[in-house]
């Protein structure tokens, strides 16, 4: 009974001493992070740098997409019907190119709308009243269903009411193929400068194994498990990569308070109602945690690599 009774305790004061070391190792890796101020803040900033340039190019990239408009608007095809088309035909052929299986919408704007919008966005109100008549014709805007979007244009070019079909597929080709550039640039600069960021935690960290190489000898001499002994190391980066990531969200928010305000002016010049996007919290956290996991990992790399080099052989 009493030697059941003391393995049943003994299992919750490892699981305990296993917590506490952790605890431990957190705290105690914090405080030699903030002991060596000027090298803590030398290494924080490099990674941050490091971090913050693909991260503003993703972010810029975001805005560019928003800023030139979604794919699928830049999709749609304009039909712009003969004038004597009346609205009660324009209706019934928006109706029937709606049915179509390779048409995903269909929008009608009369005359009437395409004036009143033309008199709001570009500020031409006097020069809209002096026309006396309204020149525009019947608008109808195609947007296409996943498919071969030339053919949908083409034969919308052959519907006797069709008077001009106006459909920038090459720009939308261009755009397009400029946006998957850009998401590629990222993901590479992402990969090579995540990788240096982890390198520089890990130059760091082995800076720091060095000036306790003995103490490691002894815990190795002990019997202290590799795990034991890496853990301070291992929450040491940790703590880098976290400094670096909230560094380098605090450039990306600084350089957007610096552009936001020009950026708005010149979209407003356009008529466009843009502003920069920056990152949310959600996503904010994201890139937190991404960042401790990289220092955590450059960290982790290299005291294993110390590990199996001064390992004890046996005799």
């Amino acid at each position: 009974m009493s030697k059941t009774a003391n393995t049943e305790a003994a299992a919750p004061s490892r699981l305990g001493t296993w917590i506490n070391h952790h605890l431990h190792s957190v705290v105690f890796s914090l405080g030699r992070a903030v002991r060596k101020p000027w090298a803590t803040a030398l290494t924080v900033a490099v990674m941050a740098l490091a971090l913050a340039l693909p991260l503003g190019l993703s972010i810029a990239l975001d805005n560019l997409k928003v800023f030139a408009g979604s794919v699928q608007q830049s999709r749609d095809i304009n039909l712009f019907l003969k004038p004597a088309v009346d609205a009660a035909a324009a209706q019934a052929l928006a109706t029937t190119i709606g049915q179509r299986p390779e048409v995903a919408a269909v929008v009608l704007r009369s005359p009437d709308e395409g004036l009143a919008e033309l008199r709001q966005t570009a500020g031409l109100g006097e020069a809209i009243d002096a026309l006396g008549e309204n020149p525009l014709p019947t608008l109808l805007i195609v947007t296409p269903a996943e498919g071969d979007d030339a053919a949908l244009a083409k034969s919308l070019e052959a519907l006797p009411e069709a008077d001009l079909v106006q459909h920038d597929a090459l720009w939308r080709q261009r755009l397009d193929g400029w946006l998957r550039f850009g998401a590629r640039l990222v993901q590479v600069l992402s990969a090579l400068l995540g990788l240096g960021a982890a390198l520089v935690v890990g130059n760091t960290v082995r800076l720091d194994i060095q000036a306790r190489r003995e103490e490691i000898g002894v815990l190795q001499l002990l019997g202290a498990s590799d795990g034991f002994i890496r853990r301070p190391f291992v929450y040491l980066g940790g703590w880098y990569g976290l400094g670096a990531g909230v560094v380098a969200l605090g450039l990306i928010g600084i350089c957007g308070l610096a552009l936001r305000a020009p950026l708005a002016e010149l979209s407003q010049s356009y008529g466009s109602p843009f502003l920069l996007h920056g990152l949310d919290a959600f996503h904010s956290a994201m890139v937190l945690v991404a960042t401790t996991i990289l220092g955590w990992l450059g960290a982790w790399l290299v005291t294993g690599h110390f590990l199996r080099q001064t390992r004890p052989t046996e005799t």
